[in-house]
């Protein structure tokens, strides 16, 4: 399972956004959370996600403002699960732990670790993710805007028509944000995250 935690940035000086963030996810990944997204002590949420593309999501979405350190824990949980994420426990809420705190110091305030036994190393899959946060984070405010009219599932010309752009501008736009790339980059992201959210298997010796 994948455990995203995320813990706000500056939260001494800036207002609190938990208790709001808590409600927008929850009512945004109502069906694709394993638990209700929580709040654990002061300005930090947790959430519990079984699949890998609302997991994707969920990541991309936190990080998107800078306004979070957020960690991805990938592993086993203990079962039956609790009423709430913050009673539950296992290597994936161990490595989401360990993630965190490592975001907190990283380039884009994200970091992924991968639980031991898993069939994938954090070393594998951490770099692709930062390297499309690295593109994210240069998107400008006028590349968002069209990013989020594709990705709903606009063509690119139909959001040029909306914002009144010609399709000239919006091709531009979109080579400049990195849209295309991006776009193209979520599945094989999503494969990688659900190879590792799978148990190693390990042969037994003979005899």
């Amino acid at each position: 399972m994948f455990v995203i935690t995320a813990d706000q940035v500056d939260s001494t000086r800036r207002s609190d956004l938990a208790g709001a963030a808590v409600t927008r996810l929850n009512n945004q990944y109502a069906t694709q959370l394993a638990l209700p997204v929580d709040r654990n002590a002061g300005d930090e949420i947790q959430a519990l996600i079984a699949h890998p593309a609302p997991a994707l999501a969920l990541i991309l979405e936190l990080t998107r403002a800078g306004e979070w350190s957020v960690g991805c824990g990938i592993g086993a949980v203990r079962t039956p699960l609790p009423t709430n994420t913050r009673e539950a426990s296992g290597p994936a809420f161990v490595a989401a732990r360990d993630a965190v705190e490592r975001a907190k110091k990283a380039s884009h305030r994200f970091a992924l670790f991968v639980a031991t036994g898993q069939s994938l190393r954090s070393d594998d899959l951490a770099p692709l993710l930062e390297l499309l946060l690295l593109l994210r984070s240069r998107r400008t405010d006028e590349g968002w805007e069209l990013f989020d009219l594709v990705a709903t599932g606009l063509s690119q010309a139909e959001a040029a028509a909306r914002l009144s752009i010609s399709p000239q501008a919006a091709s531009q736009r979109a080579k400049t944000a990195g849209i295309r790339t991006e776009l193209a980059a979520m599945a094989p992201l999503v494969r990688l995250l659900r190879e590792a959210d799978t148990p190693q298997l390990h042969e037994q010796a003979d005899g």
